[in-house]
């Protein structure tokens, strides 16, 4: 069943982090944060929501549209390179995606060895056997609470102006439960790191990660930054930037704006909608 939450296949081929905060955890004696102590839900009962919920969005969901722009800087051996391209993306319930594209402009070997492969890595990673394999879930990762930020507020308890007012007594619009993410299984797919869970909606906005399992021999270092975003009652990719670092001494962004969605189903439209009890509580 498609999550729609999951980080898109197009991100995965550059994720990889080492896996230090369990570890931390395990050998630090000290008390943990009030942020974790205090946290309205346990990290059992954020996950067990948090595929609940993206279980419901992909049931509910049955069409959108939307444009992409995929740009990508290249800075290193042989030469500088960059190159840009505008897609128009659509998804069929339950596994279909089609891409169009509408523009590109500059390196020819960035277009068909990046762009282009990336569109055909998404389309495969669709594809229900693979999709099963790289879900958010208890079967592909296991999980660990290091975190929650209300609304306004960081993980410390401080809010944009220095101020700390960390309230963990209710769960607040806008809260976030953060947490790290390991997976069971090594994979260019997959990845581990943090990840970002609204308090309310149960679903992903924000992953820093790196894949499990290097991508590439040419690369020695991925790091990925992604974004989600509300629309309607469904939630989608709005940024990715990811930065690849290469042996030979070059460095390569890309970034990925996600904007124009359209939506062809809701949740509080014919399909299933969530009840008020979906959600677990202490």
């Amino acid at each position: 069943m498609r999550a729609v939450s999951s980080i898109p296949s197009s991100t995965r081929l550059f994720f990889l982090l080492a896996a230090t905060l369990v570890g931390a955890f395990g050998a630090d004696s000290s008390p943990l944060p009030p942020s974790i102590t205090t946290a309205p839900l346990s990290v059992d009962q954020v996950v067990n929501n948090l595929v609940r919920k993206d279980e419901e969005r992909a049931r509910a969901l049955r069409h959108y549209e939307s444009t992409r722009v995929y740009r990508l800087s290249y800075r290193g051996f042989p030469g500088d390179r960059d190159a840009e391209m505008t897609v128009e993306a659509t998804y069929d319930s339950p596994s279909t995606k089609n891409f169009k594209v509408i523009s590109q402009t500059g390196s020819k070997l960035i277009i068909n060895r990046v762009f282009n492969r990336l569109l055909d890595s998404e389309k495969e990673a669709a594809e229900p056997g693979m999709h099963a394999r790289t879900l958010l879930n208890r079967d592909n990762y296991d999980f660990v609470l290091i975190g929650f930020e209300s609304a306004g507020v960081n993980s410390s308890g401080v809010n944009s102006l220095g101020v700390n007012s960390l309230d963990v007594n209710s769960l607040n619009q806008g809260s976030q439960y953060v947490l790290a993410v390991y997976p069971k299984a090594r994979s260019k797919y997959v990845y581990r790191g943090k990840v970002w869970v609204d308090g309310t909606d149960f679903a992903v906005t924000r992953i820093d990660a790196e894949p499990a399992q290097n991508p590439s021999f040419w690369t020695k270092k991925n790091e990925v930054h992604h974004e989600y975003m509300k629309v309607q009652d469904f939630w989608f990719p709005r940024r990715n930037e990811s930065v690849s670092y290469i042996r030979l001494g070059g460095r390569a962004t890309l970034t990925i704006d996600y904007k124009n969605y359209r939506v062809g189903a809701s949740l509080s439209g014919n399909a299933a909608k969530p009840s008020s009890s979906g959600v677990e509580t202490r």
